[in-house]
């Protein structure tokens, strides 16, 4: 089971690491940050699942406000150029997945 955290931590350092070129990183690099020290909590069984389950409910509500008003996808379009829906996207999935994974760890006994 350690070995999966090890690898949630790692998705969460990469996260942390794409948003330096980001226009707000001090808004979405501890929005990654803070998972990974509950995560590492939770390995070393030091946080209750009912914490990781309130900290995901507000990055629930989080991705379901920042989700775009017309899906584009997530890809970048024809002229290399990123869209405010894409650019939404992709934040709203990034918290969606945070969430699913702090709710699905909050199942682990350690």
């Amino acid at each position: 089971m350690k070995y999966f955290y090890y690898v949630i931590i790692l998705i969460f350092v990469y996260f942390v690491g794409v948003q330096y070129n980001d226009p707000d990183p001090y808004l979405w690099m501890p929005t990654y940050l803070f998972p990974i020290y509950l995560v590492y909590l939770k390995m070393n069984g030091k946080v209750s699942s009912q914490t990781l389950v309130l900290v995901a409910l507000p990055y629930i509500f989080w991705a379901v406000n920042q989700f775009p008003p017309a899906w584009e996808g997530l890809l970048l379009n024809e002229m290399g150029m990123k869209t405010l829906n894409i650019e939404l996207g992709r934040e709203s999935l990034g918290l969606g997945f945070t969430a699913l994974i702090l709710i699905i760890i909050s199942f682990f006994k350690n």
